[in-house]
């Protein structure tokens, strides 16, 4: 289960790296769409590793919802505020677009989740780095 665990960190800091670069070079409406998309992505890897993340320690959750307010609870997530804003904004971005709302989408992923995610995966690493 360790190895699982490791596994998807490591799948989560390579999405994490892909939507921070991309979030940097973003220039235009078909960047920010891309974004939005790594984004997307980013945030699937990220719940998935808290599931993980969990489970490894012997509790289990349903879906990101209960695993982001159970983790939090469990000290294994910074910010669960910011981190259920991205799971509305995941939610958003799945299933309406519009214009207004990609901006507005792509400026909290540029201010707010990708500290909240760096900072999270730094968490991650250093429970892995404690055993």
């Amino acid at each position: 289960m360790r190895e699982e665990v490791k596994f998807s960190l490591e799948k989560l800091k390579k999405a994490f790296k892909k939507l921070d670069d991309a979030i940097k070079e973003a220039s235009d409406e078909l960047d920010r769409d891309g974004v939005i998309q790594r984004f997307e992505f980013t945030f699937e890897v990220f719940w998935k590793t808290i599931k993980l993340f969990l489970e490894y320690e012997g509790y289990r959750c349903a879906g990101p919802r209960s695993c982001i307010k159970e983790s939090a609870r469990r000290g294994f997530l910074k910010d669960v505020e910011t981190a259920l804003d991205m799971l509305e904004d995941r939610n958003k971005t799945s299933h309406i677009y519009d214009e207004e709302t990609a901006i507005e989408i792509f400026e909290r992923i540029k201010n707010a989740y990708i500290p909240v995610l760096k900072a999270n995966i730094e968490l991650f690493e250093e429970y892995l780095s404690e055993e």
